[in-house]
């Protein structure tokens, strides 16, 4: 560890437990509370990763959770912020965004094409000849990622938790700390919330050499974390703001999503890069970051040190250095030395050299920082003829401030640019939001302390009701801490306000000047401010330069709309723990007990087949098999079971389902399709006629729950006197199918089962097993077949019976699988597969279940109308050519014609019946409408032709659904 300086005051190290770790194939020591940076900087890695569009040198920056060009890669996680990940053992880390390894980058060759790259062309390049331009989208995706995502990753959940409280302080600074402890006297349940593992902001690094502070310091600390009306949450993200002061606060352990009757913000200031050539070497970094560096990390930024400030913080980070042991060789001062204070004045007797009213011109290095050259500034231009060189390997930047006011901006607050502190401050904050501290224009300790206790004050008055405190606006500083003008041209660029998206000062030029002169058509064609960091750095630079370019002032330049999240947060955090409501049905036990592998289908466990998993492929065909040839049952509880009475109950069903169901003969059935108000398909199922006044409906079992709501819906809308009985958790079924089916019935129950009296489509009501059951004929798998409805407690007694009974037919359970191929091989869709958000009968090719003539309305027929005169696509069925042994297309695979996509399968099984693969495909017109050959591209880039062919694949006529074919032979 090279770098590593003695035990500091208030580090954050755990000096007893060393780290090893890996990065791009060094071994590396750290301690426990190093972040990953910190480790690699104290063992003198100061090359942390590449810039993300010209493969620029970067290094820390300001280690605040800014740093987007330190990220990292692992080999489960992409885009490892470096400066705040805490270091872990064990961790094999890369460079993201690098081709080769990170010191031998062989992408460094985009930079020397930068004169050929400026902003905005993509925008104007690539697209002629139109031929190439999938060449050009390929090499441009693959050099634009930033890391590379492994689907085998460990999944790592974490619970979602809720928390309530009166008052929720977002940052625990001196001003935060001070503003929860005011609130707090006032009888208030305060939550002070702040990013980092501990408390103390920058008490903790900016003041950590100040004696006066340190009294400050402790009392803060020792009373905040003792009030027992205080809840205090470090290492906590507010990831942004919501109605009703609805904040999700991201911890180690998950989100809490906080709902505060108010908020006070005290989330300080982010440190602001001065604008320079070559700005973005490594040892060129903020102030506060090398200030965080030493006090958290004990980690030396560097051995020779010029400070470029514009500020009296400037001054207080040179002596932090001067402290740690780093040669201070200049402070450079934008202004003028006089208006510095007691800083100023203690640097000076240690007789450092401080050249007033100049400005760094440029910094000079290939890998690292070796040079800066300085000259004279006027406030708005430099004069390089009177230039000085400093030999230095490090350069801090104390330039300017910009509010963290992300979360202001979200509640709608209205923020104004203060000339006096050359910074934009709140003017305008909705009811229960305050603002306090740096944020508000506060920046000596006691006027941070002064505005936090009236921020609390002022809270506790709001929410009790009180009349509000005036606010005192002498809490604010009368003295600028940023100069209005930190950026200097250079005749040869390289001088980046956005480090993200290694944007030059010459590229926003050219964006205002070529009519984006409006701050947000100028972020959308430049980029500024729209990487990882989300302009934290770079925002204020470039309102200021588009305000410069347009004659216009910053408020009538305005700023970028600030929308959640604060800092990127995990999908994994959002997620939260997976929800995952179970349900299982009365024959789950026996499944598990006879070698089910169970499946999720919606919120049920249902069989997908029978067998080893090692065998699935010919545990399925065994199943069809079954079907065919014999005897097949199937556990088909999850479908949506509901009970329509009353005397408008045909009027209910006529005006959901596209058919007529009023006119339904009792004891039969009718097939029920359900479209929404556009004419799309969302639901099918069967409605049964039990009576004059009683219907009975099944819904598939992923959207039972919303056509009971859709039933119940359209009862109210259309006041109609209908009752409806929801029993899916009270029935159980089962499908009996294949050629014995009624063989084995007969003996069963008091049905008759002759065709005569219970024909296909038939519904009959009596007893099986001596349980009562309701009988239901239909054809899914297209063979016959009989749905058995009947109570849950019985289930498993009738199950077994069949099963016992059904031993000499050769039966066998079969599961979700083995249905689907039954089902392609009859042509049969299933909603949600073969059918997506936008599908409508005519191109799911069911024109006869649309009565768009003989029925004068029901949901969606308006719709319907118009479609059918506009069917662009239709379902196509397919096979795979007799022989075929090549690679196998999937479901969702793409149909290309002529180059283009023209479809998509939806559906690819191998049919044992014929002995082949078949398919349903949703293609474009005209190709849906000719018998040319389909081509499909399948993973590896191959495109394999496919035969398109009429449905359904077997017994188009659909005998052996209608007739006994046992009783024929």
């Amino acid at each position: 560890m090279t770098s590593r300086l003695d035990p500091q005051p208030l580090e954050w190290l755990d000096r007893s437990e060393t780290r090893s770790f890996e990065f791009e194939g060094q071994h590396y020591i750290g301690f426990a509370g190093d972040s990953i940076s910190s480790a690699l900087l104290a063992s003198g890695q100061t090359l942390l990763g590449r810039s993300f569009k010209y493969h620029r040198p970067r290094g820390a920056v300001t280690l605040a959770n800014h740093d987007v060009n330190a990220l990292f890669q692992s080999s489960e996680e992409p885009n490892i912020r470096g400066d705040v990940t805490p270091l872990a053992a064990g961790m094999q880390l890369t460079a993201c965004n690098v081709n080769g390894s990170l010191a031998k980058d062989r992408d460094q060759i985009i930079g020397k094409l930068s004169r050929f790259l400026p902003v905005g062309f993509y925008y104007k390049t690539f697209h002629k000849p139109k031929k190439f331009f999938p060449l050009w989208e390929r090499l441009i995706r693959e050099k634009a990622g930033l890391g590379r995502i492994d689907t085998g990753w460990s999944v790592r959940r974490k619970a979602k938790t809720y928390g309530f409280c009166d008052l929720l302080v977002i940052g625990a600074g001196a001003s935060g700390m001070q503003a929860a402890l005011s609130a707090a006297e006032q009888g208030l349940d305060v939550v002070l919330v702040d990013e980092n593992p501990q408390i103390g902001g920058s008490l903790d690094y900016q003041l950590v050499n100040e004696a006066s502070a340190a009294v400050v310091r402790a009392r803060l600390k020792h009373d905040v974390q003792n009030h027992t009306n205080i809840r205090v949450l470090p290492g906590h993200l507010a990831c942004g703001w919501y109605t009703d002061h609805y904040v999700p606060l991201l911890g180690p352990d998950g989100i809490i999503k906080m709902r505060a009757r108010a908020v006070i913000s005290a989330t300080g200031v982010m440190e602001q890069p001065a604008v320079f050539r070559n700005n973005d070497l490594p040892g060129v970094m903020m102030a506060s970051g090398a200030q965080r560096l030493v006090a958290r990390y004990a980690v030396k930024p560097g051995q020779r040190a010029v400070v470029l400030t514009a500020n009296s913080e400037g001054y207080r980070a040179a002596l932090d250095m001067v402290k740690a042991g780093v040669d201070v060789s200049a402070v450079i001062d934008m202004g003028s030395l006089a208006e510095r204070g007691v800083w100023a004045d203690e640097l000076n007797a240690l007789k450092i050299p401080v050249l007033e009213r100049h400005t760094v011109y440029e910094a000079q290095g290939k890998e690292q920082l070796k040079r800066v050259v300085v000259a004279p500034f006027d406030g708005d231009k430099c004069d390089s003829r009177d230039a000085r060189e400093f030999d230095a390997d490090l350069l801090l930047m104390s330039v300017g401030w910009a509010p963290a006011a992300q979360l202001l901006y979200q509640a709608g607050g209205r923020l104004a640019y203060d000339s006096t502190l050359e910074q934009l401050l709140p003017q305008e904050l909705p009811n229960g939001i305050f603002a306090c501290g740096r944020l508000n224009g506060a920046f000596t300790l006691e006027q941070r302390l002064a505005d936090g206790e009236r921020a609390g004050a002022e809270a506790a008055a709001f929410l009790k009701g009180e009349p509000l405190i005036p606010a005192l606006a002498a809490c604010r500083d009368t003295q600028a801490h940023s100069h209005p003008w930190p950026i200097v041209d250079h005749p040869k660029g390289k001088n980046f306000v956005d480090f993200d998206e290694d944007l030059q000062l010459k590229d926003l030029v050219n964006a205002a000047k070529e009519g984006f002169d409006n701050i947000e058509l100028m972020k959308r064609f430049s980029t500024v401010g729209m990487g990882p960091s989300q302009g934290k750095h770079a925002n204020m630079n470039g309102i200021r330069v588009l305000a410069a370019v347009t004659g216009r002032s910053i408020d009538q330049t305005g700023s970028t709309t600030a929308r959640p999240m604060f800092h990127p947060v995990p999908v994994q955090a959002l997620a939260g723990r997976r929800f995952r409501p179970e349900r299982l049905t009365a024959l789950h036990p026996w499944h598990l007990d006879n070698g089910a592998q169970m499946m999720e289908a919606g919120v049920w466990m249902r069989p997908e087949f029978y067998g080893r998993p090692e065998e699935r492929a010919q545990a399925i065909l065994r199943e069809v098999q079954a079907v065919r040839t014999g005897l097949g049952l199937i556990d088909v509880s999850t479908l949506g079971k509901i009970e329509v009475m009353g005397p408008d109950a045909g009027k209910l069903l006529d005006g959901t389902y596209t058919m007529r169901m009023s006119n339904i003969k009792l004891g039969m059935t009718r097939y029920a399709l359900m479209v929404d108000d556009s004419g799309v398909i969302v639901d099918d199922g069967i409605v049964g006629r039990i009576a004059e006044d009683r219907f009975y409906v099944t819904a598939t079992t992923s959207h039972a729950d919303a056509t009971f709501r859709t039933l119940s819906r359209h009862i109210v809308e259309w006041g109609l006197d209908v009752r409806l009985v929801n029993r899916t958790g009270t029935l159980a079924a089962m499908n009996l199918a294949g050629p014995h089916a009624r063989k084995l019935l007969k003996p069963l129950t008091d049905i008759d089962l002759s065709e005569d009296n219970f024909p296909y489509l038939g519904l009959q009501e009596g007893t099986l097993c001596g349980v009562p059951v309701r009988l239901i004929r239909v054809g899914f798998v297209g063979e016959l077949g009989y749905e058995i409805h009947l109570p849950v407690d019985a289930a498993l007694q009738v199950w077994n019976t069949l099963m016992e009974q059904g031993a000499e037919y050769g039966i066998r359970p079969f599961g979700v699988e083995a249905q689907r191929v039954l089902r392609l091989e009859k042509g049969h869709i299933i909603v949600g597969q073969d059918t997506d958000g936008l599908t409508n009968p005519f191109e799911a090719n069911m024109p006869w279940a649309v009565p768009l003539k003989t029925k004068p309305w029901f949901t969606g027929k308006p719709s319907l109308a118009l479609l059918k005169e506009r069917c662009q696509r239709s379902l196509r069925g397919f096979m795979l050519p007799q022989g075929y042994s090549g690679e196998l297309p999937k479901e969702c695979h793409l149909l290309i014609d002529n180059g283009d996509i023209a479809g998509r399968i939806t559906s690819i099984a191998y049919s044992p019946s014929l002995g082949r693969y078949i398919g349903l495909a949703m293609v474009d017109q005209p190709l849906a409408s000719s018998e040319r050959m389909f081509q499909v591209r399948v993973d590896s880039g191959a495109l394999v032709p496919l035969e398109p062919c009429s449905t359904p694949f077997y017994d188009a006529e659909g005998v052996r659904q209608t007739v006994d074919l046992t009783e024929v032979a």
